[in-house]
């Protein structure tokens, strides 16, 4: 018997296409890499917030670059990412607040759908170019990762909660928790 396996948390948004790259490369090398990955959805928005960061794609020069790297690391990684046609109404108008909030209620209660249900909300915004945001859109992707409909409906009708509202908030605040110090150990 070998050696349990380490422990990985990825705080992650479906918004953030180097997000998916991780997911995809963590979720693919886990089990030989002797890793317990723990998902963790979390708003990009409240990280960049609270790190006064700013969106590399709105920096002319780093939005270039994202551009290349982002379909280059795509093509090497074997996952099929592709910028939105109108990439900033889809991440700066639209966002990913349901989306996360929905992934949140899915890791409460269906915990073991997570995996599917974020990869197919990544290939609707960053492979087809389609809706994260309206609620037939998650219906659907739920639907595509074998949910029920009835089981998607009843967590879409709880995004809303406080329960879910803070369980989103904390993972959140936990993910802005960690830093130079304690992402190295």
């Amino acid at each position: 018997m070998g050696p349990l396996p380490r422990t990985l948390e990825l705080f992650y948004d479906v918004l953030s296409p180097y997000s998916w790259l991780a997911f995809e490369v963590l979720c693919r090398y886990k089990n030989i890499w002797n890793v317990s990955l723990q998902l963790r959805p979390t708003l990009i928005a409240g990280i960049m917030k609270d790190s006064g960061n700013r969106p590399p794609a709105l920096l002319p020069r780093k939005a270039l670059y994202v551009k290349n790297d982002v379909r280059l690391l795509g093509q090497h990684l074997q996952v099929p990412i592709h910028l939105p046609k109108d990439f900033f109404f889809v991440v700066f108008e639209k966002g990913s607040l349901t989306a996360m909030r929905f992934l949140t209620v899915v890791k409460l209660e269906h915990p073991e759908l997570l995996e599917k249900v974020s990869r197919e909300l990544w290939m609707r915004i960053w492979s087809r170019d389609e809706d994260i945001t309206e609620p037939q859109s998650i219906l659907a992707a739920a639907e595509n990762a074998g949910m029920s409909t009835g089981q998607a409906q009843e967590l879409l009708e709880r995004v809303s909660t406080p329960q879910v509202k803070n369980q989103l908030k904390e993972t959140t605040e936990a993910a802005c928790k960690y830093g130079p110090s304690t992402a190295a150990q």
